[in-house]
C-alpha cells in the first residue's frame, strides 16, 4: 500500500503562501511529483475498492482554479483532491478524498444529485422514511462516519408537509458522510487502508440508494 509524504503538506502550505503563476512555474515539477503519487495513491484505492465494489472512474483534479466568476483571483487551489465513480447506471453514490493542510477529509454519498433524483429521494422518504432512517443508524455506517450531513432548504420543498415526521430528512438537498483526519493520520502507512475500510462500510447505504434511483415508487425498473 502507498503512502503519503509530509513533502506533499509542504507543497501546499508554500503555495498557500505563494499562490502566483512566477512562483508555481518554478516549482511545477514538485507539483506534477505530487500530482503523480495521489493518482497512485488513488488507483491502488480504486483496486482495493473493487474487491467489493464497481469503481469504473477515477478523477485526480486538476489544481487550477478556474475564476472567471469568482471575486478570489489566486490561480491555484491549495489541496490536492480525488474523486471515485461507481459504475451508472445501476450503481449510485461516489466516492471524494481531499488532501490539504490541516483540512484533509474524506467523504462519500451524493453531493450534486439532479432535480430528478431528489424528488425521488424526497418522495421515497415521504412515503417511506423509516427504511432510510434504518440504513443510516446502522452500526457498520455510524462507527465509521456517524451522522449524516449536507445542505439543506430551512423548511420543507414545495409540495411536502414540514410536519412530516422524517422531515429532517426530506429537507436535505445534500446526502453525505465526511471524515477528517489530522496531518499525522494522512501520512501513516495505514491512511489508504483506513480510506477502503470507510469507503466499504457505507455500502448498505449505497445499495439502497441504487435500488431507490433506479426503480419508481412502485419497485418498477426504470433503467
Amino acid at each position: 500500500m502507498k503512502s503519503l509524504s509530509l513533502a506533499i503538506f509542504d507543497f501546499l502550505n508554500q503555495l498557500k503562501e505563494n499562490n502566483q503563476r512566477d512562483w508555481f512555474e518554478e516549482h511545477k515539477n514538485e507539483y506534477v511529483q505530487h500530482q503523480n503519487t495521489m493518482k497512485s495513491f488513488g488507483n491502488e484505492i480504486q483496486i482495493a475498492l473493487n474487491a467489493k465494489d464497481e469503481v469504473d472512474e477515477i478523477k485526480v483534479f486538476r489544481i487550477y482554479r478556474d475564476v472567471r466568476f469568482s471575486k478570489d483571483k489566486t490561480p491555484y487551489k491549495t489541496h490536492l483532491s480525488i474523486a471515485f465513480h461507481r459504475k451508472k447506471p445501476l450503481l449510485r453514490g461516489g466516492y471524494y478524498i481531499h488532501i490539504s493542510p490541516g483540512d484533509s477529509f474524506i467523504a462519500c454519498g451524493f453531493w450534486d444529485p439532479s432535480n430528478e433524483d431528489l424528488l425521488r429521494i424526497r418522495k421515497e422518504i415521504e412515503q417511506d422514511g423509516k427504511e432510510m432512517q434504518s440504513v443510516l443508524q446502522q452500526k457498520t455506517i455510524t462507527s465509521f462516519w456517524g451522522e449524516i450531513k449536507g445542505d439543506e432548504v430551512k423548511t420543507a420543498p414545495k409540495g411536502f408537509s414540514k410536519e412530516h415526521p422524517y422531515i429532517s430528512l426530506i429537507k436535505k438537498k445534500q446526502f453525505i458522510f465526511t471524515k477528517s483526519f489530522t496531518n499525522k493520520e494522512v501520512v501513516e502507512s495505514s491512511f489508504q487502508q483506513t480510506i477502503v475500510e470507510h469507503f466499504w462500510a457505507v455500502r448498505p447505504f449505497f445499495d439502497y440508494m441504487s435500488e431507490l434511483l433506479t426503480t419508481d415508487l412502485n419497485g418498477e425498473s426504470i433503467i
